[in-house]
C-alpha cells in the first residue's frame, strides 16, 4: 500500500506540474491538457487524503483521528472521487468532439468547447461538494459500542446508520452520479472507437501496405483517452460489486477486505503512467532533460 501510494502520488504531482506547465506556457498547450490537471489534482487528493489513514492504520495505529478529522477526511476523499470520475468523463466527451466530423453541426460546438472547459470544474466541485456532504453527517471515529449500527468500519473510522430513508437517498445520489458519468464516458469512448476505426479502415485504403503513416495527435489522444475510460469502468464494476459483497456479508473476512483497499488505489496509480506512456511530449521532456544532465556532467 505504501507503494502504491508514494508511487502515484509522485507520478500524479508529475504530471500536474507538467500540464500546468502547459497550460501556461504559450501557445503549447490544447485544452486536454487544462483536463489533464484537474485529473492530476484528484487523484493527488484520492491518494493523500485516502491512502495515508489506510498506510497508518495497516501498521496497527488506530485512534490516530478524532470525529472531527474522519469527517474531514472522507469528505475530501468523496469529492475527490466523484471529481475523479467527472474529470474522466470530461475528457472523453471532449476528445470525442475533437475528432468528431468537422461538419457544420459540430464546428460550432468545437469552437466553443474550450470556453466549457473551467466552467464545468466549477459545476463539478460545486455538485460534489454538496452530493457528498453526507459524509459530515455520518462518518464518525472508531466505535466500540455494540448499540451503533454501522455499514462500514475503516478502523480508524467508522461510517454509521442514522436512518434505513436517508441511507436509502445517499445511495441513490451516489449511485445515480456514478452511473450518469460512467454512461457517458462509456458512450463517448463508445463513439471514439467508431471514429478511430472508420480512420483506420480510410488510412489503410490511402497507404501502400508496406508504409506506416503517422498517426495525428488527435488520434493518439483519442487511444489514450479510451484506454483511460475502459481502466476506469473495468475498476469502477469491480470497486461495486465488492463493495457490495463486504456491505451484505455478515461476517467482514479481512482478506477480502485489504484486497478491496488495494485495489482501491488503481485508477489514480495506474493512470498517470497510460498518460506518460501516450504523450509524445513527455518523451521530449525526457530526453531534453537527459541531455542537460549530460551536459552538466561533462
Amino acid at each position: 500500500m505504501l507503494l502504491q501510494i508514494s508511487t502515484g502520488a509522485t507520478v500524479n504531482v508529475f504530471l500536474l506540474l507538467f500540464y500546468t506547465h502547459m497550460v501556461f506556457s504559450s501557445h503549447k498547450h490544447n485544452s486536454s491538457d487544462l483536463i489533464l490537471t484537474h485529473l492530476a489534482l484528484a487523484n493527488t487528493i484520492i491518494l493523500l487524503t485516502y491512502g495515508i489513514p489506510e498506510t497508518i492504520s495497516a501498521w496497527g495505529w488506530r485512534n490516530f483521528l478524532d470525529t472531527i478529522g474522519c469527517k474531514i477526511v472522507l469528505y475530501v476523499y468523496r469529492v475527490a472521487r466523484g471529481l475523479s470520475i467527472c474529470t474522466t468523463c470530461l475528457l472523453s466527451i471532449f476528445q470525442a468532439i475533437t475528432i468528431s466530423p468537422s461538419t457544420s453541426r459540430w464546428a460550432g460546438v468545437k469552437a466553443k468547447l474550450p470556453k466549457c472547459i473551467i466552467p464545468s470544474f466549477v459545476f463539478f466541485w460545486v455538485l460534489n461538494l454538496l452530493i457528498d456532504i453526507n459524509a459530515l453527517v455520518y462518518a464518525s471515529g472508531p466505535q466500540n459500542s455494540t448499540t451503533i449500527q454501522i455499514t462500514y468500519d475503516l478502523k480508524y473510522c467508522s461510517v454509521t446508520i442514522l436512518s434505513v430513508e436517508a441511507t436509502l437517498i445517499n445511495a441513490i445520489m451516489l449511485s445515480g452520479r456514478d452511473l450518469l458519468f460512467v454512461g457517458l464516458m462509456s458512450t463517448a469512448s463508445g463513439y471514439m472507437v467508431f471514429i478511430l476505426h472508420r480512420h483506420h479502415r480510410r488510412v489503410h485504403h490511402l497507404h501502400s501496405p508496406g508504409s506506416s503513416p503517422r498517426a495525428m495527435p488527435e488520434v493518439q489522444a483519442a487511444k489514450r483517452i479510451v484506454a483511460l475510460v475502459t481502466l476506469y469502468v473495468l475498476l469502477y464494476g469491480r470497486h461495486s460489486i465488492m463493495f457490495s459483497i463486504l456491505l451484505n456479508r455478515k461476517e467482514k473476512s479481512p482478506l477480502l477486505v485489504n484486497i478491496n483497499t488495494a485495489m482501491l488505489f488503481g485508477f489514480p496509480v495506474i493512470s498517470p503512467f497510460l498518460v506518460i506512456h501516450s504523450d509524445r511530449r513527455m518523451r521530449t521532456f525526457w530526453k531534453r532533460e537527459s541531455t542537460i544532465s549530460m551536459v552538466d556532467s561533462s
